[in-house]
Order: C-alpha cells, then sequence, then structure tokens
C-alpha cells in the first residue's frame, strides 16, 4: 500500500511539473518553428544578396552555410533558454561539450580550416579543372569541410577540405592556355625532316591551335627502334584536348600517306 502511494506522490509531482513548464515548453515549440521559418527566410535573403553583389561562388556556398549553421546554433541556445536552463551554467555545458567535440573531431576542425583556406588563397575556384588527391575533375562545390570534384567519368568525388589544403594541387584552368607535349616515334629509315614540316603543318591547319607561342618540333631521343620527335603547341584551355586529340589522329594519317613508319613491337619466331 505504501508503493502505491509513493508512486501516486511521484505520479502527481510529475504531472504538477509538466503544467509548470507546459506554457514555456509552448513557447519554446513556437520559438523553435518561427525560428526555422526565419532562418530559411534570412537564407533566402542571402542568396539574393550574393546573387545581386555577384560574389565568388565559393565564397557564397561557404558563407551561406556558415551562415545557417551560426543562426540554427542561436536559434537552439534561445530554445534551451526558454526552457528554464540558466544561461551560465548552459555556456558552461556548451563550453565543456565544445572541448570535447573538438578533441573528438580534429579532423572535421582540419577541415574546416582548410575551407577558409582554400577561400583565402584561391588555389581554385569552382569551375575549375584540377588534379589533386590522385582524383582529376571539374571543381562543382566548395563547402565548409569538404570539396566535391566531378571526374572525367561524371562520378562525383568528396574530397575534405584539409587534405586539399595541405597537399600539392595542379589547377590546369589558372593559366588562360596550356602547352601540350605530343612524343611521336618514327622509324630510321624514315625522313626526319619531313616528318616535322607535316606536324608543323598539322599544327597550322588548325584553326585552334595558337599560332603564337609557335609550335615546334625537336628531335627528342635516338632510341633502340625508333626517332623519337617532341612536338609541343600552344592551346586555349577549352580547345586543348580537341586539339590533341586531332594532332594525335591527324599525324597518323599523313605519315601513313608520306610513308612515313611509326614503329611498333615486334616478335620474330624463328622454328
Amino acid at each position: 500500500m505504501e508503493e502505491v502511494t509513493n508512486y501516486q506522490v511521484y505520479l502527481d509531482k510529475a504531472i504538477n511539473y509538466f503544467f509548470e513548464i507546459l506554457p514555456n515548453l509552448v513557447i519554446a515549440l513556437i520559438i523553435l518553428i518561427g525560428g526555422f521559418w526565419v532562418i530559411k527566410f534570412i537564407n533566402r535573403l542571402t542568396k539574393k544578396f550574393f546573387d545581386k553583389k555577384d560574389f565568388d561562388p565559393s565564397l557564397e556556398t561557404f558563407l551561406a552555410q556558415l551562415i545557417n549553421i551560426a543562426l540554427k546554433a542561436i536559434l537552439f541556445i534561445i530554445v534551451i533558454t526558454q526552457l528554464g536552463v540558466e544561461s551560465t551554467s548552459l555556456i558552461a555545458v556548451l563550453g565543456s561539450a565544445g572541448l570535447a567535440i573538438g578533441l573528438a573531431l580534429q579532423g572535421s576542425l582540419a577541415n574546416f580550416a582548410g575551407g577558409i583556406l582554400i577561400l583565402i588563397f584561391k588555389p581554385f575556384k569552382i569551375g575549375d579543372f584540377i588534379s589533386a588527391q590522385g582524383i582529376d575533375g571539374t571543381v562543382k562545390e566548395i563547402s565548409i569541410f569538404t570539396t566535391k570534384i566531378n571526374t572525367f567519368g561524371n562520378q562525383l568525388a568528396i574530397v575534405p577540405n584539409g587534405q586539399l589544403s595541405n597537399n600539392n594541387i595542379i589547377n590546369y584552368n589558372a593559366e588562360k592556355t596550356r602547352r601540350d607535349k605530343i612524343d611521336i616515334g618514327i622509324g630510321y629509315g624514315s625522313n626526319i625532316k619531313k616528318a616535322k614540316e607535316i606536324l608543323l603543318q598539322i599544327c597550322a591547319d588548325r584553326d585552334t591551335i595558337l599560332v603564337d607561342p609557335k609550335p615546334e618540333v625537336y628531335l627528342g631521343e635516338l632510341a633502340d627502334s625508333s626517332v623519337n620527335l617532341t612536338l609541343r603547341f600552344w592551346a586555349k584551355n577549352e580547345d586543348f584536348w580537341a586539339a590533341h586529340f586531332y594532332v594525335l589522329e591527324e599525324l597518323k594519317y599523313r605519315f601513313d600517306d608520306a610513308n612515313i613508319e611509326i614503329p611498333f613491337p615486334q616478335r620474330v619466331i624463328h622454328q
């Protein structure tokens, strides 16, 4: 009988406590719902502001995410305070939790710092074609912790910013033009001068291959089974790969027409 009485006392206390905090709970819920609506509204205003000011897309994405996280953190503090948690106690708890989380998420903090470094020093921006961490592709998005890269195969690679900011990066779009280098082997019995003229003519026939700096052909090596020529030419970034594949295909056709041999491995079997 005594246990039932104690149970009833605890239940009454719980009910009384619930009705005591119910107004604060309702207000906190209203603040939470209204706060999310306000944050969504501010995010829209932020996007419109960035669009009007023509900001760097990389900076837009980073700042938009940072503002969104900061606003949600402020909303969380307001809601918790409304539920009756004292500000001083909340700050102490958040401070301790922040230290513990910081130690546990050192990698994430390094990625956050890496993202800031990328935005400050701008080794690349959205739309640039880069090579980093063994990945080649076009930068799609730079967020707070990671960078998204679209590969040749239209696959999405997500690379932590900490690794990008602390390792080598090749940015193929940093300059407006790019130089190609193609090595071609011809037979020792072939006419070297004629081969060089054909290669230069191929470049001259292609409008997207730049005249200045002019294309050049060198005898690069007298190898065991071939005379290796090196062709160098310049093209704009957007024309580079089309020009590269054009030269490879065209030199084969024209070398065949001029009876210039392109050696290939052969195996002789004696019986």
